[in-house]
């Protein structure tokens, strides 16, 4: 699996869930954060690598350090008319510069490594602070949805009670104007039972 990029994670973004109360699909946030992981623990993985190269590397300068240190002693200790000490002083010189040019090599690889390790923690850390960036936002958002839908609900949920006391009203009103009428036909079927 590739690595995650700066601009994979700032662009994430979610599937919309089909109803407020069930949220981000868990699925597709737990792949997400375990592609996170991944590149966390490869980067993890590489500065461990080199940090392990750069340990080797310093090793190795020692090894040249000690060998330019233990060298024989420098030509003007010989005797000028030795022509063996001519030799040496035209071969230390050789040395000495490759000793050098291992050192530079060496420092240059120290320096390069200190760059990769500093930028592998800087994106570590940018990426991470990204998600919990992204994190933040989309539980604000989906705190703001739920806000939004209980206000809405209770709008709603007022408005039926309205409309319910209006009902039981109309209610109790039909009921008493049925009764009177009920009544007053019941009357009149008697009077008239009465007049015969």
């Amino acid at each position: 699996m590739a690595q995650l990029t700066e601009h994979d994670v700032v662009n994430m973004r979610f599937k919309e869930p089909k109803r407020v109360d069930e949220g981000y699909d868990q699925d597709e946030v737990d792949f997400f954060l375990d592609e996170v992981a991944e590149t966390i623990a490869q980067l993890n993985k590489d500065k461990a690598e080199l940090e392990a190269k750069l340990q080797k590397a310093e090793a190795r300068v020692m090894e040249l350090e000690n060998q330019v240190n233990s060298a024989p002693a420098s030509p003007d200790q010989a005797a000028p008319s030795d022509p063996s000490s001519t030799a040496s002083f035209a071969q230390v010189p050789s040395a000495s510069g490759e000793a050098v040019d291992a050192t530079s090599m060496l420092t240059l690889a120290q320096r390069l490594h200190d760059e990769h390790i500093a930028n592998g923690k800087a994106e570590g850390e940018r990426i991470v602070a990204e998600a919990e960036a992204e994190r933040t936002r989309i539980i604000t958002e989906a705190e703001e949805v739920h806000n939004r839908t209980l206000t809405k609900l209770e709008q709603e949920r007022s408005l039926l009670e309205h409309k319910i006391a209006e009902m039981r009203e109309f209610e109790r009103d039909y009921r008493t104007r049925l009764k009177s009428y009920l009544e007053s036909l019941l009357q009149n079927v008697e009077a008239q039972n009465t007049q015969i």
